[in-house]
């Protein structure tokens, strides 16, 4: 056997091996034999899910159940898909699903009550401005000539100062409901949410306002880290845990995120 060809077949080999324990930690884990149950809402919305389709695999949140399954071993015949509402499935007891995906932020309480896989993803700041200023490039220089609204508690305002340095001083707000109402009348140009409730803002609160761009998710001073959801002391969180390493260390969940939250929602970076 040749050189290349045994440095093939030993990387099918390492390949195969890692797939099978993987399969194997799985083994007797799971709500049904052979089967990985997976919960999203109802309905669950773009762009973590696509026409409320989950079982398409298109979608944040859709893909990266499928591709942790397939880490595990599952095949996507194997995945079955559940309904549940939010507030339920963050309750305390039994689980009609093996992982619940909705966003779902780890917070000290809720992992009192529930388990957590660790991160799958991690909120980055993103720039939402109103209908006025939907033509702002995506770059620092041409953010810093906006008029900024924030609420001044909030780690946005130092975050202005430090990294976007805008022309004139931010106008602060009590709370977000005033940051929201001051946009949509026009009063601010751009205000700084994390990501999700930007598009939230974007698509249902503020009509006419747009998502212009993202910051990458490490320069977040105190970011949301969303975890699949599991029933407190499930034994299937080693092996979630597991392949979502895996797919962290061969870049799949960047690749992911890439596609579905920057290419799709047409949220750039900002450079």
């Amino acid at each position: 056997m040749s050189k290349t060809l045994s440095i093939a077949a030993t990387s099918i080999l390492f390949l195969s091996t890692a797939a099978y324990a993987q399969e194997q930690c799985a083994a007797g884990k799971t709500l049904t034999d052979g089967k990985f149950t997976i919960a999203t809402g109802n309905p669950a919305y773009y762009p973590w899910v696509i026409d409320d389709a989950p079982e398409s695999g298109e979608g944040f949140e859709a893909a990266v159940a499928y591709a942790v399954a397939e880490e595990m071993g599952f095949a996507a015949d194997d995945v079955v898909w559940v309904r549940s509402s939010f507030d339920e499935a963050i309750q305390p007891g039994a689980k009609e699903f093996d992982v619940n995906m909705q966003q779902y932020s780890i917070t000290p309480e809720r992992d009192q009550v529930v388990d957590f896989s660790t991160p799958y993803y991690t909120a980055p700041m993103a720039v939402l401005v109103s209908p006025n200023s939907t033509d702002t490039a995506p770059t620092l220089e041409a953010l810093k000539g906006l008029q900024w609204g924030a609420v001044g508690s909030t780690t946005a305002v130092p975050k202005l100062a430090s990294i976007i340095q805008p022309d004139s001083d931010p106008l602060l707000y009590g709370d977000n409901a005033d940051v929201n109402a001051a946009m949509s009348a026009n009063q601010i140009d751009a205000a700084l949410f994390d990501l999700p409730t930007a598009l939230f803002l974007s698509a249902v609160m503020i009509e006419g306002s747009k998502v212009i761009g993202q910051f990458p998710a490490d320069e977040n001073d105190n970011p949301d880290h969303f975890g699949m959801l599991m029933e407190e002391g499930n034994p299937l969180k080693a092996c979630v845990d597991e392949a979502l390493a895996a797919l962290a260390a061969n870049g799949k969940l960047a690749e992911i995120e890439a596609v579905w939250l920057q290419d799709t929602t047409g949220v750039p970076l900002i450079k």
